[in-house]
């Protein structure tokens, strides 16, 4: 069996955008049952204390909770094992690894925002991970004939 493809969301602190990717993908993972195909990462180069209430918020209102992760720091040698590593706007990240496909969302900080505009930055970044899970589920197939 092939190594699973591995894929980090990654921001500074680990505590908004980056949370809400990781858990999204955890869902795309199971819901397309790539568990054995798909590694899912998370972190910050700069870890909080906790995740964002208001993230935890919004998060709860798709049935996800998110109360009781805990930001994490993440090392260089982590995202240079993955296929995908999604910034999120705020990085300071820059990896030597040829074979990682860096995708910067330049997406807006959650942290301080009212619900609306974290709900569309909750609503962003869902379809953004539905998209590279897309992505992942035509190259697995691909392998697999």
């Amino acid at each position: 069996m092939d190594a699973p493809v591995r894929v980090a969301f990654v921001c500074v602190q680990n505590a908004g955008r980056s949370q809400m990717s990781a858990a999204f993908a955890e869902r795309e993972r199971a819901a397309r049952g790539l568990d054995d195909e798909v590694a899912v990462l998370t972190g910050g180069t700069n870890p909080a204390d906790h995740v964002h209430d208001v993230v935890v918020e919004v998060m709860d209102e798709e049935g996800f909770d998110l109360s009781d992760r805990t930001p994490r720091e993440i090392s260089t040698a982590e995202l240079e094992s993955c296929a995908i590593v999604a910034t999120m706007g705020c990085s300071t990240l820059s990896l030597d690894a040829e074979d990682v496909d860096v995708r910067d969302w330049a997406l807006d900080d959650p942290d301080g925002g009212d619900l609306d505009r974290v709900r569309e930055i909750r609503d962003d970044i869902a379809d953004r991970v539905a998209a590279v899970f897309d992505e992942i589920e035509a190259e697995t197939a691909e392998r697999h004939t």
